[in-house]
């Protein structure tokens, strides 16, 4: 299954260019890796790199590529919250990720939110998209994590 071997390698990059934050946390699964700042369980806010149906971004079928941050909270209030904060705070996070980031309800879950990416039907099979997605990937981390984190 390519994906399990794509995302580790997605997992093996973004260790290797975040070595020096023990504080990150990292779960490469079938379909996606996780990455997440703090203890060992992945909090509500995190950030991913996953494949997801595209019939969720623009009602084709098919996959896309989503990367970026969410904000899964149960209570869809502190969703809103969290979104309100990174968008008072763009100026911050949007040179460094520049156009392609979006922030707004996530994908198939009206009551999450989200700052990040879509990139329609990425090429698995390209031996260079694991490294592309890590180094995506960190950006986002190093862009939102400090907003985010001075709660």
């Amino acid at each position: 299954m390519i994906e399990v071997h794509l995302f580790g390698q997605v997992l093996d990059a973004v260790e290797s260019l975040m070595a020096d934050t023990p504080e990150l946390h990292l779960r490469a699964h079938r379909r996606g890796v996780k990455a997440w700042f703090g203890g060992e369980k992945p909090p509500r806010e995190h950030y991913e790199a996953q494949l997801m149906a595209r019939r969720h971004f623009d009602g084709v079928e098919g996959l896309v590529l989503e990367i970026g941050f969410h904000s899964e909270h149960k209570d869809a209030a502190a969703n809103v919250e969290v979104l309100r904060r990174l968008e008072a705070a763009e100026t911050k996070w949007r040179k460094p990720l520049g156009a392609e980031a979006e922030a707004g309800i996530f994908f198939g879950a009206d009551n999450w939110r989200r700052v990040s990416e879509v990139w329609v039907e990425p090429d698995l099979e390209d031996p260079d998209l694991a490294f592309e997605v890590a180094a995506r990937l960190v950006d986002y981390l190093v862009a939102i994590e400090p907003v985010v984190s001075t709660r």
